[in-house]
């Protein structure tokens, strides 16, 4: 065996093991409740010590809301590879392609994982700090991208929207199921703003955003002319 093949090993062993304890940390909570859980009945449920479920994580609420600051390298390292000229909008969704692909690869555990941090605030606080400093982190490799100052309103407010967009089609994936491809989704909320999120009411059915491309744009319904009272 080569050095690097025992590298890769040794890599896929300690993602396996990461993934079981977050698994185990899900599923052992949504059957007894957020209190009623020590690290030590999660590490036996995956046979390992609880030394080595703190080489993992910190604590366990850690376990039960995900790699936050991995998935935020990973946003930010795709986001510097989407050639320049691709607009905001656009670069943003590409860059969160991977991650999502991810999510929809292991649907069973991100919908458990859903489930346990919306019916504990406390992990749903941990998760929105978790998400803001990526968000900030969004936001200076946006600026940086497009030329603008990180005070500049432009990139804060790019990042507040498809973060926003990000945030209801994971919701909506997680409330229906995963009945609905969450890419699918994800595309339609992002064509809904690249379209200014027109009111459907103005708009025909044919008229709706489509979800052909990231950042994909629709036509705008037609305007009703106002009648003037006699």
């Amino acid at each position: 065996m080569t050095s690097d093949e025992g590298t890769g090993r040794r890599t896929r062993k300690k993602r396996q093991t990461r993934a079981a304890l977050a698994a185990a940390a899900l599923r052992l909570v949504a059957e007894r409740g957020l209190d009623q859980v020590t690290v030590e009945e999660i590490s036996a449920a995956v046979d390992v010590s609880a030394r080595t479920f703190f080489n993992y994580f910190a604590t366990k609420d850690d376990a039960l809301v995900g790699d936050t600051e991995g998935d935020r390298e990973r946003v930010l390292r795709a986001l510097a590879d989407v050639p320049a000229p691709v607009p905001a909008l656009s670069a943003i969704r590409l860059a969160l392609a991977g991650v999502i692909d991810d999510v929809e690869g292991d649907a069973a555990l991100w919908l458990l994982r859903m489930q346990v941090v919306m019916q504990y605030p406390v992990l749903l606080a941990r998760l929105v700090s978790g998400n803001a400093a990526t968000e900030q982190a969004m936001v200076d490799a946006l600026a940086a991208r497009t030329g603008h100052s990180p005070d500049d309103g432009y990139p804060a407010l790019v990042v507040a929207v498809t973060g926003a967009a990000l945030r209801t089609a994971m919701v909506r994936w997680a409330t229906g199921g995963g009945s609905r491809p969450l890419a699918g989704l994800l595309d339609e909320a992002f064509a809904a703003v690249a379209a200014g999120l027109p009111d459907p009411r103005a708009s025909g059915a044919t008229d709706r955003p489509t979800t052909d491309r990231p950042g994909a744009t629709a036509p705008g319904g037609p305007h009703t002319p106002v009648r003037k009272r006699p």
